[in-house]
């Protein structure tokens, strides 16, 4: 794959996976569908697969202008700002030692393209601050303005730590992936997990492990610290024991997802989606993961899709 192929796969994956309280083939909001996801997954593509030449933060501005062009909402600022350092690390280079170089070698610019970036995207319950606004000009480099962010907001940490979040969900990733394949060619069973493919189960369970082990940021954003933390014990509960992998860790995953669906889908984990979405960048990119073909995850959403239509 090329870089630019490996960015709209990873996203495509991370939108594919019936991730509770997210989009996905089966499931949407009033104003945001899976084909929305689909669109931005194709239009961020290029845009970000040029970072290492034109700068992590224009990258990521073109990225969200290329969104607003295909989709009337924000679809993907989170993820943007997650695989732009990646996706200009060179490609002769591991991401985790060439991360740091990346975030060392922001500038104020940077910060300029980003903040416009997000002032287009419009997330939602963003409010203000009183140092670096994003609705004032920065003074700092991207990192740097990040960086005092990042107790507040999953995405921003990254910036701040290497992306150590990132490479170790990936990794996460990887080994549910072994654990999984391995279990199911023991009992001579089919390679899935009651129903799910390998790689959408593996995708699911970090996701909802990434939201037990942190409150996410945009359900703070959205709806405060105390729901974020009521989010992170249901997901905890989800998890207990052998996870979803049985009648009642099933029965306990559909509930949760209908309690983050409820209120307008404000409790929508949208930070932990980012983050699931970058990692799957890493996996792709450095081949740790047995992934089907991008055009077999199209063919897998498109069936979810008409059996959802026939129900």
């Amino acid at each position: 794959m090329t870089l630019c192929e490996q960015l709209e796969f990873a996203c495509l994956m991370e939108a594919t996976a019936c991730k509770p309280g997210n989009v996905h083939p089966a499931a949407a909001f009033d104003d945001l569908t899976y084909a929305d996801f689909t669109r931005a997954a194709q239009a961020i593509a290029e845009p970000l697969s040029q970072a290492g030449h034109v700068g992590v933060g224009r990258a990521a501005l073109n990225a969200v202008q290329a969104t607003r062009a295909v989709v009337a909402t924000n679809v993907n600022l989170g993820i943007v700002l997650l695989l732009a350092p990646l996706a200009a690390v060179p490609l002769n280079v591991p991401l985790c030692s060439g991360i740091c170089r990346v975030l060392t070698q922001t500038t104020v610019e940077d910060s300029v393209d980003v903040y416009a970036a997000i002032r287009l995207a419009r997330p939602g319950g963003l409010g203000t601050v009183d140092s670096e606004d994003v609705n004032e000009r920065p003074s700092l480099t991207l990192r740097d303005v990040m960086a005092l962010a990042a107790e507040r907001d999953l995405i921003a940490a990254q910036y701040a730590t290497n992306f150590e979040l990132v490479f170790l969900t990936a990794k996460a990733l990887s080994d549910r992936c072994a654990r999984w394949n391995a279990r199911h060619s023991r009992t001579g069973g089919p390679v899935d997990v009651l129903g799910l493919p390998v790689w959408e189960a593996a995708i699911v369970e970090t996701y909802v492990e990434l939201i037990a082990q942190r409150p996410d940021s945009h359900i703070v954003r959205k709806c405060g610290q105390p729901l974020a933390e009521e989010a992170s014990r249901r997901a905890a509960f989800v998890i207990q024991g052998d996870g979803f992998d049985s009648p009642q860790g099933r029965a306990s995953l559909l509930e949760f997802d209908t309690w983050l669906r409820a209120d307008g889908h404000r409790r929508n984990p949208g930070s932990s989606a980012d983050l699931i979405a970058a990692s799957l960048f890493v996996a792709v990119r450095e081949q740790t993961i047995p992934f089907p073909c991008p055009a077999d995850v199209r063919k897998y959403a498109l069936n979810i899709q008409r059996r959802n239509i026939l129900q």
